[in-house]
């Protein structure tokens, strides 16, 4: 096949649009040019600031798993010190790629140091906070419920759906081109559309990116400043990023806060890096490694797609449970951050899966990350 987006102006089938960027094989180039296809805000670094990456190359012996789970970029931090990086398909450690959900898990950070500060309330009705939105699903659910995933609003993530509300969902946030004669939609007037409810709040575990989306808008009116600049201030720059970050925005300036963050793997790592050092809150690792609801994550839809492994959901981070346990971040693609805090191991991946959920390669890219684990362990 031609290249993509090669020639001035590419060829009609070689050229990366709002119709095909999530699809293969042009996911491939797309994933790492958001920006060129979305809108978007700068997440800004503090080239002041950045965390060295001291190199100590470990023989890891996994090089042939990246190809099996289409990575795109690895990086791979020990105690501090860059022990591994390999990158794929045009990256390298200067370019930026989506981190699809893994988004989710930032924003869960940015949450833990706004909560600390008293900023945000977690035990408030994130429709006090948003009074716009009383009259939905949302009505009577905390900010806490919304981080958990325990909000019980009616929503069906079908990734593979072709019409319906996550296509509108797309549509308000620009990720997906409008129709012939559609008026342009935006983000925070989406929500007005979700009434449905489909149990109580605070029940199981629900996977609802809207309300991720939702968490943004909470958080800006709470601090009353833009999301990407609070990410940078907060977030960004404390961890020592080399590069700016960015986030795509809807036509009014609302951040895709559940998947539009965009970093270079470095950086992603970085973020990992500032957790176990205790840069950003250790109460809030603390809270998410040790008091989410595994009776809540039983009962809920991913259980099958991570094989029954023993997982709760804190905050917008997974948890795998048990005597060494790890926190993750994870975004359909094959995006994942992972965390292991009694071994001061963090694993940051980008991949260019076919599928959004590949039922078969999430517990090979989690399997690649805990072989990782195991190597450097001790």
């Amino acid at each position: 096949m031609t290249k993509l987006m090669q020639g001035f102006p590419p060829a009609a089938g070689s050229q990366v649009t709002l119709a095909n960027w999530r699809t293969p094989p042009f996911s491939r180039w797309a994933f790492q040019h958001v920006r060129e296809l979305v809108p978007s805000a700068e997440i800004a670094n503090d080239p002041a600031r950045v965390r060295p990456l001291a190199a100590a190359p470990a023989s890891l012996g996994i090089d042939g798993e990246l190809a099996a789970t289409d990575t795109d970029a690895l990086v791979v931090l020990h105690r501090g010190k860059l022990v591994y990086e390999r990158y794929a398909n045009g990256m390298d450690q200067a370019t930026p790629h989506i981190l699809m959900s893994v988004s989710k898990s930032m924003l869960g950070l940015l949450a833990g140091v706004l909560a600390e500060q008293g900023v945000l309330d977690l035990e408030r009705d994130v429709t006090h906070i948003v009074p716009e939105l009383a009259r939905t699903a949302w009505r009577g659910a905390s900010v806490r419920q919304l981080l958990d995933m325990r909000a019980g609003i009616l929503w069906d993530e079908d990734y593979h759906a072709v019409s319906g509300p996550i296509i509108e969902y797309r549509k308000a946030t620009n990720w997906n081109p409008l129709g012939p004669g559609e008026a342009p939609s935006d983000l925070r007037s989406f929500f007005q559309q979700l009434e449905k409810s489909d149990g109580a709040h605070g029940g199981r575990f629900h996977y609802v990116s809207p309300n991720t989306d939702l968490l943004g808008w909470v958080i800006e009116r709470a601090a009353g400043r833009r999301y990407a600049d609070l990410m940078s201030e907060w977030v960004w720059r404390p961890a020592g990023a080399e590069r700016s970050a960015y986030i795509t925005v809807d036509r009014l300036g609302a951040p895709r806060c559940a998947g539009g963050m965009c970093t270079t793997a470095r950086d992603l790592a970085r973020v990992g890096q500032a957790m176990l050092d205790g840069v950003l809150p250790q109460a809030w690792s603390d809270d998410i490694e040790s008091n989410g609801d595994p009776a809540a994550w039983q009962a809920g839809a991913f259980v099958e797609l991570f094989r029954g492994a023993p997982i709760h959901y804190r905050s917008k981070w997974y948890v795998l449970r048990g005597a060494e346990p790890a926190l993750f971040g994870f975004g359909v693609h094959g995006q994942l951050l992972l965390v292991d805090r009694r071994n001061q191991v963090v694993v940051a991946k980008f991949s260019s899966q076919e599928l959004p959920l590949d039922e078969r390669r999430i517990p090979d890219s989690l399997q690649l990350a805990q072989s990782i684990r195991s190597r450097l362990a001790g």
